[in-house]
């Protein structure tokens, strides 16, 4: 099936719809792994309307798609993606809800970047979110995830979400409820909901602590810095932690003697045993054979199996 035909002409006979589309498109640079080959059709909607009308199509034609926000969790295969990429980087909006006490919400588009949302925050003198300062990626990947950092979670500050249902092909919204939420773990997850917009709870503090905030942001990308996070393309953390192991991931691959082992061009980082990073040049199946090594070698060593937190994009 020829899907950059199809889909220029379903878009072209809808003047309503605004939405950029390229053909072999490459996709290594819109990933923090600088991972990929090419997207087959790559289709970035102008806004949620044309989103969501791309997506309806999509649905209703059969055509495979993959929905990509910031990368930062993502490895794509190294040959064609057979289908339709399409990115959600224009749905970035920003609003303050007004409230009487300080306890406010934030709603922002699935597509925003979480360094806009916590300077957005920041310049506002709203709290909740400094353990997020320096998170790549986008709010809808970091809400997908359930991102945790430095033991907060977007799960102590989600309120809602806006979706679009793939079944009954509408947008919906969610309010939030503890049990559909855990450890890397959110109601997202089952492949039937695409995040549109979040709210999230903050606390307005006042102008005398704007320099207490900023120093607090500063704090988390320092410590991230000071691990290795940004000297090498990566996807972040490999694996889940699990609490019954007894110690975090990136401890138990070290204590196997993983650490700086590599494959092709993605080794396991020197400096952290739960990070694989991209050396120049990495490919997919490099990084999935040392996913695969490291999943044998603890399971042989420790006897308990790792879960992969990335996701492997074919």
């Amino acid at each position: 099936m020829d899907f950059y035909s199809s889909l220029s002409e379903f878009v072209a006979s809808n003047s309503e719809i605004l939405c950029k589309i390229k053909n072999l498109e490459p996709i290594s640079n819109k990933t923090t792994f600088k991972i990929g080959g090419k997207a087959r059709v790559f289709c970035e909607p102008e806004n949620e309307f044309s989103f969501v009308e791309v997506l309806k199509f999509l649905i209703n034609e059969k055509i495979k798609f993959f929905v990509l926000g910031g990368g930062s969790n993502i490895v794509f295969t190294d040959e064609i993606f057979e289908g339709v990429v399409i990115s959600s980087c224009k749905l970035k909006f920003c609003n303050l809800e007004k409230t009487e006490n300080e306890e406010k919400i934030v709603e922002c588009g699935s597509g925003l970047s979480m360094a806009h949302l916590v300077n957005f925050l920041t310049e506002n003198d709203l709290w909740n979110f400094q353990a997020f300062a320096g998170l790549p990626g986008f709010v809808g990947g970091a809400v997908f995830m359930n991102a945790r950092c430095f033991n907060q979670e977007i799960s102590n500050v989600f309120v809602s979400s806006r979706y679009f249902d793939t079944e009954e092909l509408v947008v919906k919204n969610i309010e939030f409820d503890k049990k559909d939420w855990d450890y890397k773990k959110s109601p997202f997850q089952d492949g039937k909901k695409i995040i549109l917009s979040c709210k999230f709870r903050v606390l307005k503090k006042s102008k005398e602590f704007h320099e207490d905030l900023i120093l607090e942001n500063k704090k988390y990308i320092s410590e991230r810095k000071s691990k290795g996070h940004f000297d090498f393309p990566s996807a972040g953390s490999v694996f889940k932690n699990d609490k019954n192991f007894g110690f975090p991931t990136g401890k138990i691959i070290e204590d196997c003697r993983l650490k700086g082992k590599s494959s092709g061009n993605a080794q396991i980082a020197p400096f952290h045993g739960n990070i694989i990073i991209n050396k120049g040049g990495a490919t997919q199946k490099d990084v999935k054979n040392l996913v695969e090594e490291i999943i044998s070698e603890v399971k042989k060593i420790k006897g308990f199996t790792l879960q992969p937190e990335i996701i492997f994009v074919e």
